[in-house]
């Protein structure tokens, strides 16, 4: 009996100890795995970043190509792997070391051949050709076979079908195609930088120098403006022109970038700055010491990308109210080589402390679109006091126009700004204005206000003069609160018009108040803040498509004078 219940004893505990083993490694497995596969990974990871550091190749990773691709090196089709911006290569994880070795990507200078080149013959890629594009020989459409078929040519963006690729082509002088004039040829540096090396300056006489239509672009992005598609702009800049060109201004800073100009010909270059009215206003400080210098004739004419939240320059010159794809980045070079010159007013804006014991220097800003005082800049204030405390919940454009709208109701019912009138004198051109009953006063350089608001014409039912960018005279208004400029924002009421003038002196008297230049928002104490003109920036007014309402309210701009003294 006693060796019965021993034996069943000891079974059971040989089944409880196989119950708890297999237990144990059905959850232990699954972990090891997921440990194994999560090494895998990261050790993978680290070999692919080591191939993109060491390799001449602008490689990236992506997990799914936008359409069917295959790889240059073994040409089978893949799903995922690592394209170059520059070049277009398309290639799968493993055959990554093959492809450095066996193709060049784009050279944005050309190695030395003993002597002064003004062409170059094609770089042909084969395969994943452009979806709709056509051969230049027979005028058919390429790239219409399940496989790795037909060539393109990095620069001139030229087309060829295998069958239609001849020795010729191989060898022929590539004209670099559509934006030929925007395009900084490699050779064109090679023999620049030849030229120093021999401390000659008669850039003139290079080619495409001398040649009479060539604007090159120089693109400038800010990677973390606005719906963050500055990575995705880079890399489509970079195929089409000279990725030496492209600029990332979260690496690089816009003083260093646009030393290009000093290169290029005079008065020729164009920038096109991809970002909001904060990114331009940092390009155009930085070509203000590009004057200080004595770079004068050196100076480029800047065009907008709009990717920030207002956007309000750039809705002013013509570029719209703000940018997420819908324009092929083609027609964006197109748009700009077909602008317009103009010029826009910047501005001093002084704030003086008061105070018998105040021993600190006055702040100095620069305005290019308006200052103001009260709930605009409270709200303001707000957004980017809660951006700085959680900056990756604003990286959208939606968002952060929800977050103004939350601010903008509250101050409708806590009416912060309220009695400004009794806190603050205004003159206008040295003559005392007697201001109504406000709640906030806006001064304005540009038309556009708000993230989209014509402020200064309101409904547009009385005849005041419209705003201009470009006349030395500043636009005064004032606001009764948050809830009265969202009236004037869908055009339910006017703002109300203090005068125009070319100095403005505002003084604070008492308390302390929100103030903002340009979108940069601070809490102010008494103070004096005055504004003065302060020099002209050559800009580019792009006159695209207009509805009726937009082209009943704005003026159209006067042609861009020649450079003077008085700029500087």
């Amino acid at each position: 009996m006693e060796g019965t219940e021993s034996g069943s004893r000891s079974s059971s505990a040989v089944a409880d100890w196989s119950l708890a083993f297999w237990t144990l490694c059905s959850v232990l497995l699954p972990v090891l795995i997921t440990l194994w596969c999560s090494f895998k990974r990261s050790r993978r990871q680290v070999l692919i970043r080591d191939i993109f550091r060491k390799s001449k190749h602008d490689w990236h990773y992506t997990d799914l190509f936008g359409q069917p691709s295959y790889c240059c090196v073994c040409a089978q089709h893949i799903l995922q792997g690592a394209f170059c911006n520059c070049c277009g290569l398309r290639v799968s994880e493993g055959c990554l070391k093959k492809a450095d070795q066996l193709f060049l990507c784009k050279e944005i200078m050309m190695r030395s051949s003993g002597g002064a080149q003004s062409s170059m013959p094609h770089h042909w890629i084969r395969g994943n050709v452009p979806l709709c594009s056509c051969c230049m020989i027979c005028k058919q459409q390429c790239g219409t076979q399940p496989k790795l078929c037909d060539y393109r040519c990095v620069w001139c963006q030229y087309t060829v079908h295998d069958e239609c690729m001849m020795d010729r082509l191989k060898t022929e002088e590539c004209t670099f195609g559509e934006f030929r004039d925007l395009i900084i040829p490699p050779y064109y540096l090679s023999t620049i930088n030849q030229m120093r090396k021999d401390k000659r300056t008669d850039y003139e006489k290079v080619v495409p120098y001398c040649r009479k239509h060539w604007m090159p672009v120089i693109i400038l992005a800010n990677t973390r403006s606005g719906n963050n598609m500055g990575e995705t702009l880079l890399g489509e800049f970079k195929s089409l022109l000279n990725p030496v060109q492209v600029f990332d201004l979260s690496k690089i800073a816009p003083a260093k970038a646009l030393q290009l100009c000093t290169l290029l010909p005079c008065n020729a270059v164009r920038v096109l700055v991809c970002g909001g009215d904060g990114t331009v206003g940092w390009v155009l400080d930085a070509i203000d010491e590009m004057k200080i210098k004595g770079q004068e004739r050196y100076i480029p004419q800047v065009a907008i990308l709009p990717l920030g939240t207002g956007n309000d320059l750039s809705n002013t010159l013509g570029w719209g109210a703000g940018y997420a794809g819908e324009v092929p980045v083609e027609q964006i070079l197109r748009n700009v080589m077909e602008a317009d010159g103009v010029q826009l007013d910047r501005w001093k804006v002084q704030v003086t402390n008061k105070g018998y014991y105040n021993l600190r220097k006055p702040k100095v800003f620069t305005m290019n679109n308006y200052f103001s005082i009260g709930p605009d800049a409270l709200m303001a204030l707000n957004f980017h006091a809660h951006r700085e405390k959680t900056p990756s919940l604003f990286s959208s454009r939606i968002i952060n126009k929800a977050v103004y709208f939350f601010y903008g109701t509250k101050d409708c019912l806590v009416q912060e700004c309220k009695d400004l009138n009794k806190k603050v004198e205004l003159e206008l051109d040295g003559e005392r204005i007697k201001l109504p009953n406000l709640e906030g006063i806006i001064v304005l350089n540009i038309g556009y206000w708000g993230g989209g608001c014509r402020l200064w014409e309101g409904m547009g039912d009385e005849p005041y003069p419209l705003a201009r960018h470009d006349d030395g005279l500043l636009e005064v208004v004032g606001v009764h609160g948050s809830f009265h400029c969202a009236q004037i924002q869908v055009k339910l009421a006017n703002p109300v018009r203090l005068g125009q003038a070319h100095t403005v002196r505002l003084i604070l008297k008492s308390s302390k108040m929100p103030m903002q230049v340009d979108g940069e928002p601070w809490a102010q104490g008494p103070c004096a803040v005055t504004i003065t003109h302060k020099t002209h920036a050559r800009v580019l007014y792009h006159s695209g498509e207009q509805t009726d309402d937009e082209a009943s309210s704005v003026s159209e701009p006067e042609p861009l004078r020649e450079h003077t003294d008085e700029d500087v």
